[in-house]
């Protein structure tokens, strides 16, 4: 297996192919049968096999079938009469997926700018590429290219954008696709119909600068000096949300070593193809602030601008001396290698991960242990599907998805079954494999955030704490130790770690944000360069992540250790209800900023209301958003929102309803004890009603957002949440049968 897996990752081809493909011919594919998933405690790259021998002596798994969209072979099961046996056979369905460590896995995908980034890195760093992921990623572009206009938008469901089109049109070029293959026509088409990559946002502008096929005047500023600001200055780095940092981080760096690739046969014809006129005639410092509208969701501020004119007018040409250049990249260098050993190369994400691996690569040489080990750790957001390679939103999904599998499974009264205890002790192993003990060394220097006793996201190797993920974790961890039977494999000790890492994070308003305290104020959003997200420069409050925090607290306070710190745990408690209170909106809603949109946050509100005994029966505000929901339940008992919601901040009904987000209401309704059993039981009907034979159900539109504007996807929710919004019915009502 060891081979194998070392076969993959050098790349050998598995078919014969020009670098550049024939017209209309770029029909390929990789066979199916040869890909694995290797999931080493939580880190998951995808294996192509190359021979019959690696192919008996690594079968492929169901959930490798799965993923790939193959036939898993699964039987199917009796007919569900009731809402348990509904939930059951969904469990029986997703225990078949679990993976040898624990967890669960799935494509963590949606977002389109984010392989651009990854292959022109490849690219400029001179990394080989193997035929296998060429292959796939060209296929997955291509499937997922508009039917109508030919272009990409921010995200697999949104519309046609510059930033889309431009970067996923050159990744396709880059890759070996015929500038003459219709499908390329038609996107380029599109894009020059958008005025051209010259009116794409800033991130998009810098990568075609890397790449040389811009010049460096089209970039605004991004200047590694802000990282000598001293730490009391309202706009210093120190103070922005950790993802738009750790990519300004880089980004400044690159950008200030004047890194642009030089000029090759491909990115030579590139430059002519991606304008709406010829390249030598382009004014590219005229183009810093053009975009197109299909990009422009956060317009850049007067004040912005007026910063970006002094930068480019007067700072840059007469104020900053190579002394202050040399001390500011010098200070950005020191923090990207604090990134690098925070997470063993992992990085944050998988924006600044591909620039890391270039700043790596500038300042260390292409043959350093820091690239080799980059290249590598790019693997890691690599997802292979039926419809071709994709790149995650993150390394995975790992800790957040088992944990509430956790406790949709405990909550729909299945813990205690003899039959589901291997999988969930599975999962409470790795669940305590994944808690991070130790903080970031020096962590202070590196402006990191407490993490001992936290969890992850996905994986403590990747090493970020983050508050809703420390806090689903948590829960799962007490439910399952409570249960007879279970290992204690979590000591008190570290439960308690995990508490006063949570008890760390409350902001002053008694919300809580995602990784860190809120730093900044809510007005350094006018320095805000992205253009295509909102509200990224600082951490929010959030009703999700406020009410995972709360209902841990609240779990461990009633049911593991009463008396330890009592007297915060009850204060931050009732701060963050407060503030929960605070958030609704008049007509009983709260905006949901993880997950679409209105119907996901107020699950997770009224969830936490319930925690401290609010409900239908005593508490108008309950009764207010239980109503919001009754409003919009559509004629087939099911909710459907549209991502739509998340953009424009108002709710947006779905063409069709959704299983998830049906299950959310559910849950919602069961949480805030709404007396009426028949809206609930209509929504339940919906649920089992497409409920196929084996267990599963069909992935319907996408679940998840981030800033506003990028939606991703949880297709594990589809199982997740059905289980724990039938069980919760089936508890309620007494497990009727549902006809």
């Amino acid at each position: 297996m060891a081979y194998a897996r070392e076969k993959a990752l050098n790349g050998a081809p598995v078919t014969k192919t020009s670098s550049t493909l024939e017209p209309d011919l770029d029909h390929q594919r990789t066979d199916p049968a040869r890909w694995r998933l290797l999931d080493e405690r939580g880190r998951q790259t995808w294996h192509y096999l190359q021979s019959d021998d690696q192919l008996k002596a690594w079968p492929q798994s169901t959930a490798d079938r799965y993923f790939l969209g193959l036939p898993t072979n699964l039987p199917s099961l009796p007919r569900p009469e009731t809402p348990l046996d509904s939930a059951r056979n969904a469990a029986a369905y997703f225990s078949n997926l679990q993976l040898p460590p624990g967890n669960w896995a799935c494509e963590y995908g949606g977002p389109l700018f984010l392989l651009p980034g990854l292959v022109i890195t490849w690219y400029v760093t001179k990394t080989p590429i193997p035929e296998h992921i060429s292959i796939e990623i060209r296929r997955y572009l291509f499937a997922r290219q508009h039917p109508l206009d030919g272009g990409w938008g921010l995200h697999i469901e949104g519309e046609s954008s510059v930033f889309g089109t431009a970067m996923n049109y050159v990744v396709l070029r880059l890759l070996g696709a015929s500038a003459e293959d219709k499908r390329v026509v038609k996107a380029r088409d599109m894009l020059h119909k958008l005025g051209g990559a010259v009116n794409g946002p800033h991130w998009a502008k810098f990568w075609l600068t890397v790449l040389g096929c811009m010049e460096p005047e089209a970039v605004n500023p991004v200047p590694p000096e802000l990282w000598l600001l001293p730490d009391w200055v309202p706009i210093a780095p120190w103070r922005w949300w950790i993802h738009m940092r750790q990519v300004y981080l880089p980004m400044s760096y690159i950008v200030s070593k004047g890194f642009t690739y030089p000029l090759t046969p491909l990115t030579r014809q590139l430059r002519e193809e991606i304008y709406t006129q010829p390249y030598s005639s382009i004014s590219f410092s005229s183009h810093r602030n053009s975009i197109s509208p299909a990009d422009n969701y956060h317009p850049k501020s007067m004040i912005l601008n007026v910063v970006n004119q002094f930068l480019v007018k007067v700072w840059n040409p007469y104020l900053r001396t190579d002394f202050i250049r040399r001390r500011a990249e010098d200070w950005a260098w020191e923090l990207i290698q604090r990134e690098d050993e925070n997470t063993d190369f992992a990085n944050l994400g998988p924006v600044n991960g591909p620039m890391n691996l270039l700043a790596c690569y500038i300042h260390d040489g292409p043959d350093s242990y820091s690239v080799e080990r980059h290249r590598q750790r790019m693997h890691d957001f690599l997802w292979v599907k039926n419809e071709g390679m994709l790149m995650n939103g993150t390394n995975g999904v790992q800790t957040w998805d088992t944990s509430f599998l956790v406790q949709g499974v405990v909550e729909a009264g299945l813990a205690e079954d003899p039959r589901w205890r291997p999988m969930l002790v599975k999962a409470l192993e790795f669940l305590d494999d994944q808690q991070i003990r130790q903080d970031c060394r020096e962590q202070d220097v590196c402006y990191r955030q407490r993490r001992k006793g936290a969890w992850a996201f996905s994986t403590r190797e990747q090493g970020y704490a983050v508050g809703d993920c420390t806090s689903e974790a948590l829960k799962s961890v007490i439910l399952l130790q409570r249960l007879p039977g279970f290992p204690k494999l979590v000591s008190d000790e570290r439960i308690k770690d995990a508490i006063d890492t949570l008890l760390t994070m409350q902001n002053d308003s008694g919300g809580f944000a995602s990784y860190e305290t809120i730093r900044g104020s809510k007005y350094m959003e006018y320095l805000n360069a992205a253009e295509v997200f909102g509200r990224i420069m600082i951490e929010y409050d959030y009703p999700e992540c406020t009410t995972a925090v709360v209902t841990a607290l609240a779990l461990f306070s009633r049911t593991h250790d009463p008396s330890y710190r009592k007297g915060d745990i009850d204060q931050t408690i009732a701060k963050a209800v407060s503030w929960i209170l605070e958030d609704q909106r008049e007509d009983g809603s709260w905006y949901g900023s993880w997950g679409i949109c209105f119907t996901y946050a107020g699950m997770f509100a009224l969830e936490s209301l319930a925690s401290v005994g609010r409900n239908h029966s005593n508490d108008d505000r309950v009764v207010l958003a239980c109503q919001f929901f009754l409003d919009r339940q559509m004629s087939d008992g099911g909710w459907g929102e549209s991502y739509k919601s998340c953009t424009d901040g108002v709710y947006s009904q779905h063409t069709r309803s959704q299983v998830v987000q049906t299950c959310w209401v559910i849950i919602a309704l069961l949480e805030a004890q709404y007396p009426e059993r028949e809206p609930i039981e209509r929504a339940v009907r919906m649920v089992m009603g497409r409920q196929k034979e084996d267990g599963s159900w069909e992935q319907e539109a996408i679940e998840g957002v981030f800033n506003k504007s990028c939606m991703i996807s949880y297709p594990n929710y589809k199982f997740i949440f059905p289980i724990k919004a039938l069980g919760m019915f089936a508890k309620r009502f007494e497990n009727p049968k549902v006809q």
